[in-house]
């Protein structure tokens, strides 16, 4: 079977207690704690495997401990063409451990697999699972006047009351940024809000005159409280409007891999028209993303023009969008078994007019960007993504195919109709912004051609399959994937009692691009930095996942839009604001 030559020889060095598939290419192996490093290790570095997450969980209420799950994409390291594994031989495997609820700690996976960093620190602030002997054990999620000992994750934080002067900010700590040693370092501060960003980030650039040497930075400054929203009071069609709402650019693929998350769970088989469907739309998502970003490179420089031209083509994308799933940006599409919207002979034949346009425009405008000197000159060897770091961290999307890596999950874990179809993975070898912002390119005509496929392959069935109502299991778990516009998204479901969601896990594009990019700072300018965050394409709020605390009572608090109103009135005729 599929990942059985990985069972083996993990098997020669580690004692694996239990062996689960669901669906078969989704392989779950249970260890003991200890062996956690040297198994991840073993299937990342040894037999080409990258961390696509980690899914911290709180299951004492199912058997008294908590778990966590480190997801392995199995595709080969990549390093070179043959580096790759055959289409047949790849999986994902999730390497499993459970630790008992007094005393939630195992060896830190960091010290053996860097990817590994922010997912144990998060960990430990949502769940208080600690990662012994993490090699940077800050606070990543919760803000830096976080009570101890309280971690909004775990299933026992559900009262609710909250305090709105819990902390003056006058005693609020001070985050520890990690400056390098030596004379003449400046410590020249960005964000965290700043006139390049739409989103909030604190960097900190330590320079040596005009040249960035290092760089440390403090994110999650939008708190939504989401995953946590969902479990136990969402059923999973509503989920679907809720991830669509993670992201503003990707906010459909994260729609799908929500939803096929619960499917695979419990191996439900959406029609193919629905899956052709959710392809389309997901490629229509790509192209207006890959055309934004390409337009805010091009801006982030002075070249406003080409932003504006760029722009203009993009509006075409948003028509598409449209007219595929009746809205331009929000779908509101997607739905256990299928799709809320089909789509008329009518509207096939203006969306192939409009692929078209998109295609000619896209093409002559990036032939005019391409000419221009001044404007490659800004881009090329800039915000280098070395291949080694980029194997070490796992990065996604163009930031990786950028970097001469052949990853993409639409090609390496088809899902829908993607095995059904012909496109090429876009990958260049520059690792620059140049490279990156080619890679957006060559990945819009890569859609348009895929959108092209699925209007012509659209078969002749019903758009949605109705789930039985005792189709969902307690306890069944699998994972979502899709390339979203920034790469890899993963979703991460395990079901619960009452048709509802025990534990779900949102693993955003960002999030995986974000801990290499300190890499990608070093030896440039000043002036390039916003530039270099910009071709990384973040999206800040993606990742955002916090509620409030009373520190009195030691209870989690989301609020309702009626509460955060009146929470921001006290704070405004608040003494310290005076």
């Amino acid at each position: 079977m599929v990942g059985d030559k990985f069972i083996n020889r993990l098997k020669q060095k580690i004692k694996i207690k239990d062996i689960m598939r669901n669906p078969e290419d989704q392989i779950v192996v249970t260890i003991d704690r200890n062996d956690l490093p040297e198994a991840v290790r073993m299937l990342y570095y040894d037999m080409g495997g990258w961390l696509s997450s980690m899914v911290p969980t709180d299951e004492r209420e199912i058997n008294g401990c908590y778990g966590v799950y480190f997801i392995l994409s199995m595709e080969g390291s990549k390093i070179t063409p043959e580096d790759e594994l055959e289409q047949k031989d790849k999986c994902w495997i999730t390497v499993r451990s459970y630790l008992p609820s007094t005393n939630p700690v195992y060896p830190s996976v960091t010290k053996k697999v860097p990817a590994a960093v922010w997912y144990e620190r998060e960990a430990y602030d949502m769940f208080g699972i600690v990662a012994e002997g993490l090699p940077d054990p800050r606070r990543l999620v919760l803000p830096d006047d976080w009570p101890e000992g309280i971690h909004p994750l775990r299933k026992d934080a559900m009262d609710y009351r909250y305090r709105p002067d819990a902390m003056s900010p006058e005693d609020e700590p001070d985050y520890e940024f990690l400056m390098p040693e030596g004379e003449g370092v400046v410590d020249v501060p960005m964000g965290p809000l700043h006139i390049t960003s739409d989103e909030p980030g604190h960097f900190r650039l330590f320079c040596d005159g005009e040249t960035i040497i290092d760089a440390d930075y403090r994110l999650f400054y939008q708190h939504r409280g989401m995953e946590k929203l969902a479990e136990n009071r969402m059923s999973y069609d509503q989920m679907g409007f809720l991830a669509e709402r993670v992201c503003g650019i990707c906010g459909y693929a994260h729609s799908i891999a929500c939803i096929e998350a619960s499917e695979r769970a419990v191996n439900l088989q959406v029609p193919l028209r629905a899956q052709a469907l959710r392809v389309m739309s997901l490629e229509i998502e790509r192209l207006h993303s890959d055309l934004l970003n390409i337009g805010l490179a091009c801006e982030v420089t002075g070249n406003v023009t080409a932003f504006m031209h760029v722009f203009s083509v993009r509006e075409y994308t948003m028509q598409l969008a449209e007219l595929v799933t009746g809205g331009r940006k929000t779908y509101g599409n997607v739905m256990v078994g299928g799709v809320r919207r089909d789509m008329t002979a009518k509207e096939s034949k203006k969306a192939l007019e409009l692929v078209e346009k998109i295609e000619h425009f896209t093409k002559e405008v990036w032939d005019a960007i391409i000419e221009d000197d001044a404007q490659i000159a800004r881009w090329k060897g800039v915000g280098i993504l070395d291949r080694k770091i980029a194997r070490d961290f796992s990065p996604v999307g163009p930031n990786m195919r950028g970097s001469g890596f052949k990853r993409d999950t639409r090609y390496d874990h088809p899902y829908d109709i993607f095995d059904k179809l012909e496109f090429d993975v876009a990958v260049e070898n520059g690792c620059d912004v140049l490279a990156r912002e080619t890679v957006r390119y060559r990945e819009v005509l890569e859609s348009l051609k895929i959108i092209r496929q699925c209007i012509e392959f659209m078969p002749n069935t019903s758009i949605f399959i109705k789930p039985q109502d005792d189709i969902i299991k307690p306890g069944a778990f699998a994972l979502g994937n899709d390339e979203a516009p920034r790469g890899e998204n993963i979703h991460w479901i395990m079901h619960g009692n009452a048709q509802k969601v025990f534990r779900w896990r949102c693993r955003a594009a960002t999030y995986s691009n974000w801990p290499s990019l300190r890499y990608q700072f070093q030896g440039n300018d000043i002036s390039d930095a916003a530039l270099i965050v910009t071709s990384l394409d973040p999206c800040y709020s993606c990742t955002e996942r916090v509620t409030i605390i009373d520190v009195k009572t030691k209870k989690a608090k989301i609020l309702t839009q009626k509460e955060l109103k009146k929470y921001a009135q006290t704070l405004n005729n608040s003494p310290l604001k005076k």
